[in-house]
């Protein structure tokens, strides 16, 4: 669609609560922001959606057309987005559907909008099915509200747990799939290998994200401000570039997971849990403290009266 007519509708959309008029009107629409494949911007896109569970599902339909459309691109690269629904914005990993887990949800998809299925009559392309889920905690986990800066830290610290275990439990499941059919005269089941990769994804760019605002702001202020903590900091920073370098060779696995060896893959995603929970684990020990008496969010600054005054 056309960006002016897209940005048309998002304007009304965050106008009326989510509620559109035009080819839109009456059917269920949610605001997809990205981040850009190439440019690393931002776009919002509107979308149509169906639901599938908790799961919402978006159709890369672009119109029947021979090629993806660009947000599909965008997913691929950077797999945590931001999703709005009437009044509500909530974060979310974006994971597109493969095989058979496709077909099902395509089908889902048409059922309750059947147009999404003539747009597949004009292309040859499998248009894809991409599901995006709540990038939550698990439930009961973590701080209940989040007063200050150590609450921030467990919360963030929290998701990056899960979406370890969620890895963990997706490649043992992937894995067991292979194995059952090894010797089969059956085709392979359908792997969780793009799954996989996006959730892995997810959880190694939100870590280095953590870690990058860590090294060049809440670091430097905590050694500042209390210099008894520079010895931590000093191997907290080490342990940053560790874990970078285990993502690093986490990833080249993920490169094709579908050939990838097992036991070399489990060993690499063992060794990077243990690091990486070792290390949040010490990162809370040392810093909790602190960062208790720092309120979140934090405080506007207050304006001089005098200044103020006068301007």
């Amino acid at each position: 669609m056309p960006t002016s007519f897209n940005q048309s509708v998002i304007e009304e959309f965050r106008a009326n609560e989510g509620k559109v008029g035009g080819p839109f009107e009456g059917g269920d629409l949610l605001l997809l922001t990205t981040t850009g494949a190439k440019s690393g911007k931002q776009h919002t896109t509107p979308l149509g959606y169906v639901r599938d569970g908790d799961l919402l599902l978006v159709v890369g339909s672009n119109l029947g057309a021979p090629s993806h459309p660009a947000w599909y691109h965008n997913v691929l690269a950077h797999p945590q987005v931001q999703v709005e629904i009437g009044t509500e914005s909530f974060a979310a990993i974006a994971v597109p559907a493969e095989g058979a887990r496709r077909e099902r949800l395509f089908a889902h998809v048409v059922r309750a909008v059947p147009g999404y299925g003539d747009y597949q009559t004009r292309t040859t392309r499998a248009l894809p099915v991409v599901a995006l889920e709540r990038a939550e905690p698990e439930e009961g986990a973590g701080p209940r509200e989040v007063n200050n800066l150590a609450d921030k830290l467990i919360e963030v610290h929290t998701w990056l747990r899960s979406q370890l275990r969620h890895v963990r439990a997706e490649a043992d499941a992937h894995f067991a799939a292979q194995a059952a059919h090894h010797g089969s005269d059956e085709p392979p089941a359908p792997g969780l290998g793009l799954q996989i990769r996006q959730h892995c994804l997810a959880f190694c760019q939100s870590l280095e994200f953590h870690h990058t605002s860590e090294d060049g702001h809440l670091f430097p202020a905590i050694a500042s401000y209390h210099p008894h903590l520079r010895d931590a900091i000093d191997r907290l920073r080490d342990e940053h570039r560790t874990v970078t370098r285990v993502q690093g060779e986490l990833l080249a696995l993920l490169a094709d997971i579908s050939t990838a060896d097992p036991r070399r893959f489990r060993t690499e995603l063992d060794r990077m849990s243990q690091e990486l929970t070792a290390h949040l684990d010490y990162e809370e020990e040392s810093l909790l403290p602190v960062l208790a008496e720092i309120p979140w969010p934090p405080a506007l600054p207050v304006p001089d009266t005098a200044e103020s005054a006068t301007t």
